[in-house]
């Protein structure tokens, strides 16, 4: 049973939205893999093992990548070896990838009012289409550090999540 957060209200799932940095380290497979599997650095293993147990909750997690955009979880994908390293690089991710799928998550989705990001400054910078949502979002917490699973955990028991 999830604790009650302070607030003593837990945030619904389709209410929460986390987007994580992809990383450079993942399971070498010639096999496609689920996104959440294949990455292993980063905050990807603590938000694996952190939401195990719950597929609501697991499934309101993004992976940001330099090759494909935003990665639900159960997204397949292959091993690939590509990191943005320009802000062209980024906003060519943003203005061809990115805002689309930002704006069909949305649509899909249409209730988030916390967005959780941890990613790396210049993956941040392939988001920016969050910010052209913010009237929907009653919250919108960035940790510019793809490690940083600590500094999310406080969000985390806010929302009831953890």
């Amino acid at each position: 049973m999830t604790p009650l957060p302070p607030n003593g209200r837990v945030l619904e799932p389709g209410r929460g939205l986390i987007i994580l940095s992809c990383s450079r380290r993942k399971i070498v497979t010639a096999a496609p893999v689920a996104a959440l599997d294949l990455y292993q650095g980063g905050c990807i293993p603590s938000a694996r093992e952190h939401f195990a147990a719950d597929a609501a909750l697991r499934a309101r997690i993004r992976i940001i990548s330099g090759a494909h955009g935003l990665l639900r979880p159960e997204t397949l994908i292959s091993t690939y070896d590509h990191r943005l390293t320009t802000r062209a690089e980024a906003t060519r991710l943003h203005e061809q990838t990115v805002a689309a799928q930002l704006d069909a998550e949305l649509a899909e989705t249409p209730s988030p009012r916390h967005v959780l990001i941890l990613v790396e400054p210049l993956y941040l910078h392939a988001l920016q289409r969050v910010f052209d949502h913010t009237a929907r979002f009653r919250q919108i917490t960035i940790i510019p550090d793809p490690s940083a699973w600590h500094d999310g955990l406080p969000h985390l028991r806010d929302w009831g999540w953890a």
